[in-house]
């Protein structure tokens, strides 16, 4: 049940998960951003305004419903436990639509219009580097939940992540289909135009080349193309012994279809970009007996995740994933450091978040190290029986 004050702020009046639902109660507004849920302006000294940005409809939309469900649940939390210094916390959210410069717009309105006190947001960091550089002059902080590009935190000194980055993420990646796999000869499908998949391509390509192995091919596309048989045709002819995708589970689905059609067996690879129940939808049997490195299991037997599930599953109908649990921690190292600060002015908030050490996430234990980024573990997950299936745990 949602909390009193949610349901007075209509804060959280968000679709439960459901992306038609977003859609249709979403309104336009200038500049071309969607106010997929909005809160009524908060009584000056008992709110604290906190502002998300989020792909709540177009390509990366299953990851933005995710993480927006993971902040809800947070929020929710915190104000049924009597809020943060006294106060409620309230958050204003504007969808971006998966494309940036809608994250940037909707960042330069919860600035200057909203005036809130931090921001959450995004998941792909395409998007969330067209955010920084706003939330950075401003002074505002700003805390990506899952955005693992490097380049995201050293936009500046107000920008945070509560992810593992892309250096990481790859090489674990890397070692497992070397040394566990026993891949030698890998092949790599790249999205042109994904910060996130460049990034990762490129550490794989280090990494994997330095423990022995050998990249055969790398074949590119794009966001939104439909056909990848051609680059799949070529990466077929040099038998590969994995192929690795990372990129997001909507073009892997396909790719992974076509991959299967075409008769290339060789089982294909990925990361965090793959989670989403839509890529089971999508991709069916096609993606069984993948691998993907990601942020968290929902195998994990400790009480702290398994809590958090059991109150997920509740409130929101599904076990969340990693994006859902990203979104949580996310919410809760904001709330954490605003109890902490000494005021809400963004040096104050900007200090204690940056403070953070021991953070008890459900996506594991949080530490900020000097450039922003939590040193954290990785799990890799197999694709098997529609779901994923924890397999190993990878440590920094």
């Amino acid at each position: 049940m949602r909390s009193s004050f949610f349901a007075a702020f209509a804060a959280v009046a968000l679709l439960s998960g459901c992306e038609k639902k977003t859609t249709e109660t979403s309104k336009p507004v200038e500049p071309k951003v969607v106010e997929a849920v909005k809160v009524a302006a908060p009584t000056e000294g008992d709110t604290l305004l906190l502002g998300e940005v989020g792909s709540l409809t177009g390509s990366e939309a299953a990851f933005g419903i995710s993480t927006r469900n993971g902040i809800e649940l947070a929020l929710e939390e915190a104000n049924a436990a009597g809020g943060v210094k006294g106060k409620k916390i309230a958050v204003r959210v504007y969808d971006d639509q998966s494309k940036p410069e809608e994250a940037a717009s909707a960042t330069t309105r919860l600035i200057t219009q909203d005036h809130v006190i931090v921001i959450l947001g995004e998941v792909a960091s395409s998007n969330s580097l067209a955010m920084a550089p706003k939330a950075q002059e401003a002074q505002v902080p700003m805390i990506s939940p899952s955005s693992t590009n490097p380049k995201v935190t050293e936009v500046g000194n107000y920008i945070f992540r509560v992810c593992f980055i892309d250096p990481f993420q790859g090489f674990v990646m890397a070692r497992y289909a070397h040394d566990t796999l026993k891949f030698r000869r890998v092949a790599i499908l790249t999205d042109k135009k994904s910060a996130y998949s460049e990034g990762l391509t490129d550490v794989f390509k280090k990494k994997f080349t330095e423990m022995g192995g050998t990249i055969i091919a790398v074949e590119a596309y794009a966001n939104g193309d439909t056909d990848f048989r051609a680059q799949l045709t070529n990466v077929k002819k040099l038998k590969p012994d994995g192929v690795y995708v990372p990129g997001y589970y909507q073009s892997v689905a396909v790719i992974a279809e076509q991959a299967r059609e075409l008769g290339l067996t060789a089982p294909l690879m990925g990361g965090d970009g793959w989670d989403s129940d839509k890529l089971f939808e999508l991709g069916g049997a096609a993606v069984e007996g993948s691998y993907v490195s990601n942020h968290y299991s929902a195998d994990d037997p400790s009480p702290r995740v398994q809590d958090f599930i059991k109150k997920y599953k509740a409130k929101f109908g599904g076990v969340p994933d990693s994006l859902a649990a990203l979104g949580y921690d996310s919410a809760r190292v904001a709330i954490d450091a605003i109890k902490r600060a000494p005021d809400t002015s963004g040096p104050a908030l900007r200090a204690a978040i940056a403070e953070t050490k021991d953070f008890p996430g459900v996506a594991g234990t949080i530490t900020l190290d000097e450039k922003r980024n939590p040193v954290k573990p990785a799990v890799v997950l197999k694709v098997e029986g529609g779901k994923f299936k924890y397999v190993d745990t990878v440590s920094p």
